[in-house]
């Protein structure tokens, strides 16, 4: 809605006589009317006009006001139009229903045009305020969502770690994360993490484990004693009942040596120059819960060309089948064979293409990197 226009009405009624009381009550005052006399017109002016407020009569032929407001409140189109029922029957349990389909107010017959003048303002600065609110709180969420996604290394920013990228967010507040660490000219961390939750809280922690990637991911600790410092500090600073499930990849590119560790993760996958596909499993407990975890490690030696997967439980698990990761990674191993001939850094969208198709819509976040040694 905005000032330069006249606010928009539309008035639905059997009654000829109703729709023009209150087309003449209402347009004199500003306001642009539709009307329509039966709810098949209704719904279809209400889709093409959107008006800011719909007067609905409960008693009609054929579709009656209440199957007019389900099927508008079905629709994302017109869910979010106010609807004020005109009414002549006066049982409770009938307005209940109203307000229980949607109704925010009924008028009941006959009408005087300036209690429909009166009623038609008041909700009008109702759904004023409701939806500068709603884009108020939008205008946040786009901020720690465009901060959120700052944090996130490119491909092109680090073009010796020789990664490519997926990354999607469901919400605003994603639960996903990753880093890239240059840890020396030849060494580099790869980090994958899956935060609990999908709340701003949760948005306001990957700053933290930002933070502390950078303070304890050198050349000084090991990849276990990195993910050990930082796994004592979040112990510290996390919400309780927060935590992170996370994997830590360190690939030494001179002893061609690659060491993950893993905290409550899914498993890496290998895709070897030579071979077959193959998981890298390794327990761990969750990070940030417990001060005395324990961690899964593993470590290899790699040749160059080899490739590698790390990826979020949004990739393999579902809900609606349930599938794990624990048995949807085995499942996937097929559809990585055939990544073998797709450049490393548009490998992640050539797989979510195969797996969700071009219009993807995983069920949870995902993050999926494709790291080539």
């Amino acid at each position: 809605m905005g000032n330069t226009h006249p606010y928009t009405v539309l008035a639905v009624d059997d009654n000829l006589l109703n729709l023009k009381l209150i087309e003449r009550a209402l347009s004199k005052e500003g306001y642009q009317i539709f009307i329509a006399d039966n709810g098949s017109d209704a719904r279809s002016i209400a889709l093409e006009k959107r008006p800011d407020l719909i007067l609905l009569d409960i008693e009609m032929p054929g579709e009656s006001g209440f199957d007019v407001i389900k099927k508008l409140k079905e629709d994302a189109a017109t869910n979010a139009i106010p609807v004020l029922f005109l009414t002549g029957v006066s049982e409770v349990d009938a307005k209940l229903k109203g307000f229980d389909l949607g109704a925010v107010d009924y008028i009941t017959k006959p009408f005087h045009p300036q209690e429909v003048l009166a009623r038609v303002r008041i909700h009008l600065k109702l759904s004023i305020a409701t939806n500068s609110l709603i884009q108020d709180q939008a205008a946040k969420l786009r901020q720690v969502t465009k901060a959120q996604a700052a944090m996130l290394p490119l491909p092109e920013e680090h073009p010796h770690a020789k990664f490519g990228v997926y990354y999607k967010a469901l919400q605003e507040a994603g639960g996903d994360y990753y880093d890239i660490l240059n840890i020396s000219g030849k060494i580099t961390g790869y980090f994958v993490a899956d935060f609990s939750g999908h709340d701003i809280e949760t948005s306001y922690m990957t700053a933290s484990v930002k933070a502390l990637l950078a303070q304890n991911c050198t050349p000084v600790y090991s990849p276990t004693e990195s993910m050990k410092m930082i796994n004592d500090v979040l112990v510290e600073i996390l919400p309780q009942g927060k935590y992170l499930t996370a994997c830590y990849m360190h690939i030494n590119r001179i002893t061609m040596k690659l060491t993950i560790v893993n905290a409550g993760h899914p498993p890496v996958v290998c895709l070897p120059v030579k071979g077959e596909p193959f998981l890298i499993k390794s327990d761990g407990d969750v990070c940030g819960m417990f001060s005395d975890a324990h961690f899964g490690m593993e470590s290899l030696h790699v040749s160059k060309g080899d490739r590698f997967f790390i990826y979020s439980d949004g990739l393999v698990e579902s809900a609606e089948d349930k599938i794990t990761w624990a048995s949807g990674a085995d499942s996937l191993l097929p559809v990585y064979k055939t990544l073998r001939d797709v450049p490393y850094d548009r490998a992640p969208e050539e797989m979510i293409s195969q797996l969700f198709g071009n219009n993807a819509c995983p069920e949870d976040d995902v993050v999926l990197l494709c790291i080539e040694v």
